[in-house]
């Protein structure tokens, strides 16, 4: 096997501490370890840092920037062993929904190899590549597969290896970012008639808004829009003529506790400037509930849940509601864990739903009640 695939392997058997999951993102890296007893999982250790706007990422000593706050990180966090699971942001992946004409499984490998892969851009000599089905659909009368694609530039998986290598970690695998944020959702599915519940996940990232729609414990429907906190914040200091980090830190004192009804012309102001992008957004993913209820011939979505996002993601619920009249929730991704080793600072997010990927890493390859079924269907994904 070679160096770089074994990443893609479940290497957690045998081990005696679980890995720690480590969520990288645009303006905060999150680490997480739990363990399991008696099913009641406890929370190891847990450290979170906010990444200074300066250097920005791809610019010179951006890297060796990151590399000393994982390694702070670790040395200050109650870990126990070095090993970590992480993902790879979502501007780094290319991820698409393909219908196929053929469900043998060799057939699927030679065509997501040959002319899907070359449609994107890859090179699967050079490039990773990975997918998960979906389904059968019929289409015209004819049964077809529904596939999940998944393609990485594998020079800058390595890089990401490397990085953590030089946090001084060890990296035992490296997930899909869709892929974590629904184990950590699909461990609560634990009753029979979950498994056949549509539920609908959002995760507000910096860049990009990452939609999965899924049935019970498989994965239907995953999609990035290339919108987020980013844009949202762009859109205020635009209309407020305010430096972005004077917006950054506006929007962080209207998330204080007690600020709702303090200077309410602000908070007007600030949510108008953002609206358009709202509704752009919410326009996007009533889409993909009409892609899948099309596609799946399946059931409305019962709920959506948000993950991710601070500020932002009352007013987009709240645009959501009003376009698709549905239950909408926050994600609670350490709802029933034992949290008595870790101090939390819940007064910004008392759901905590920033912690849901770096707890979904964290979960990989996990064998409790209500992540069998998910783990499962990972061992589609081609390794």
């Amino acid at each position: 096997m070679s160096p770089m695939k074994r990443f893609f392997y479940d290497l957690l058997k045998g081990s005696r501490s679980r890995p720690i999951g480590i969520d990288i993102g645009r303006d905060c890296v999150r680490m997480i370890q739990l363990s399991c007893v008696d099913e009641i999982i406890r929370v190891e250790g847990a450290e979170q840092e906010t990444l200074s706007a300066e250097p920005a990422p791809g610019s010179p000593g951006y890297r060796e920037a990151l590399v000393q706050v994982i390694g702070n990180m670790f040395s200050r966090g109650r870990f126990i062993g070095r090993e970590v699971i992480s993902c790879l942001p979502g501007d780094s992946l290319k991820i698409k929904s393909l219908r196929l004409d053929s469900t043998e499984a060799e057939r699927i490998d030679e065509l997501l190899y040959g002319d899907v892969a070359q449609r994107f851009g890859l090179d699967p000599d050079k490039d990773e590549i990975r997918y998960c089905i979906a389904g059968s659909v019929y289409q015209g009368g004819e049964m077809k597969n529904e596939v999940i694609f998944f393609g990485m530039n594998r020079s800058y998986l390595g890089e990401h290896i490397s990085l953590l290598e030089e946090a001084g970690l060890d990296p035992v695998a490296v997930d899909a970012m869709p892929i974590a944020l629904f184990r950590s959702f699909q461990r609560t599915l634990r009753r029979q008639e979950d498994r056949e519940v549509v539920s609908v996940l959002v995760n507000l990232g910096v860049q990009f808004t990452t939609v999965i729609i899924g049935k019970g414990a498989t994965i239907a429907l995953v999609k990035q829009i290339p919108q987020g906190e980013s844009q949202l914040t762009g859109n205020v200091a635009e209309k407020l003529g305010l430096p972005h980090a004077e917006v950054v830190q506006l929007c962080s004192k209207l998330r204080e506790p007690g600020t709702e009804t303090a200077d309410s012309f602000t908070r007007r102001s600030v949510m108008a400037a953002m609206s358009q992008t709202i509704e752009n957004l919410a326009r996007e993913i009533s889409l993909c509930f009409k892609y899948y209820a099309v596609t799946f011939r399946g059931e409305r979505p019962s709920e959506v849940v948000f993950a991710g996002g601070n500020l932002y993601e009352r007013a987009l619920m709240e645009s959501l509601q009003r376009q698709l009249n549905m239950e909408i929730h926050v994600a609670e991704p350490l709802r029933g864990f034992d949290l008595s080793r870790v101090s939390f600072d819940r007064r910004p997010n008392p759901q905590m739903c920033e912690w849901a990927v770096a707890v979904g890493l964290a979960l990989k390859g996990w064998k409790i009640s209500g992540l069998q079924q998910l783990e499962s269907a990972e061992c589609a994904v081609k390794v």
